[in-house]
């Protein structure tokens, strides 16, 4: 196998992860948790996003939660900001960078985002062109990359003129997110391969959910394919809100502890890792989802 030789590791456990916790997480173990991510090497991690507390009232401190974290040096902390409120938000909290999210279908665009794929990208524009002028990095998400709950099968032509869209309006890096978890590595392959039609395969990351316990195998997939940079959620945090029950995230420990084995430097410490999964479940009151943490724990006598 040719793999990259490093590997990018986005951690997005604090947002994607946290997110549709039914019980409110206090902010401060958001805010210990990411420093303990930072602590543990990971030097990409999103801490929350600006969108209205309305309809995503877990991440309506994120503010506080820029505010109360230890800054490390080199590391970025994103958040999602749908729109120039957001983003205005966003900078006087003192983001580092921002996330714009897009769908490759029609109609999970529009019962998510309430607006057509072409239209969702125009509302972009103010957010991408203000992060110019300031210098902010913009990175863009591809939901439904693998598959839509409303739709089914996606085309990976579609995918890659979403992703080729948010690539020219600015985005440094494109997220292929799998969001309901039911991609296989063959199609994974064969969406990275014609999204790299339109973007540079140096500028994708995967973002594959566990639904169907395919997503180490289709990162493994696309891996081979030259995609270095990897989303992935501290212990499994978050669910997939279209399989009832079913797992969502990828457990961070999970993707660690294969690119270690496989050789592959990441600069991040998976016991140290491990253990910020353990903290935070701690508050959840639920044992962590990733394998290897229980694995670690069970072998430590936990």
């Amino acid at each position: 196998m040719r793999l990259p030789p490093k590997v990018k590791m986005v951690e997005v456990g604090a947002r994607d992860g946290l997110q549709n916790e039914p019980e409110s997480v206090p902010t401060a173990a958001k805010i210990a948790l990411i420093d303990r991510l930072s602590g543990a090497g990971v030097r990409s991690i999103e801490v929350g996003s600006f969108v209205s507390p309305k309809w995503v009232p877990q991440m309506a401190d994120t503010a506080e939660v820029l505010a109360g974290i230890t800054r490390r040096k080199g590391v970025r902390y994103s958040v999602l900001t749908p729109n120039k409120q957001g983003f205005d938000a966003a900078m006087k909290a003192d983001a580092g960078e921002v996330a714009i999210f897009a769908a490759a279908s029609e109609t999970f665009s529009n019962k998510n985002v309430n607006c057509g794929i072409d239209a969702s990208l125009e509302r972009f524009h103010p957010v991408v062109e203000a992060a110019k002028a300031r210098g902010v990095p913009v990175r863009g998400y591809v939901s439904c990359a693998l598959g839509c709950p409303y739709e089914g099968v996606i085309e990976p032509e579609a995918v890659a003129d979403v992703a080729g869209k948010l690539f020219k309006l600015g985005c440094y890096e494109i997220s292929l997110g799998d969001t309901i978890g039911i991609g296989t590595p063959a199609k994974a392959q064969a969406m990275v391969d014609a999204v790299a039609e339109a973007v540079p395969v140096d500028r994708l990351a995967a973002h594959f959910h566990d639904t169907y316990g395919q997503a180490l195998a289709n990162i493994l997939a696309v891996l081979e394919r030259g995609v270095a940079v990897v989303d992935s959620s501290v212990a499994g945090l978050g669910g997939c809100p279209y399989a009832k029950g079913a797992t969502g995230n990828v457990a961070s420990e999970d993707v660690l502890y294969m690119l270690d084995g496989l050789g592959i430097t990441t600069g991040v410490d998976l016991g140290k890792l491990a253990a910020a999964g353990r903290s935070i479940c701690d508050v959840l009151g639920r044992p962590p989802a990733s394998k290897v943490s229980r694995a670690l724990a069970a072998r430590a006598g936990r």
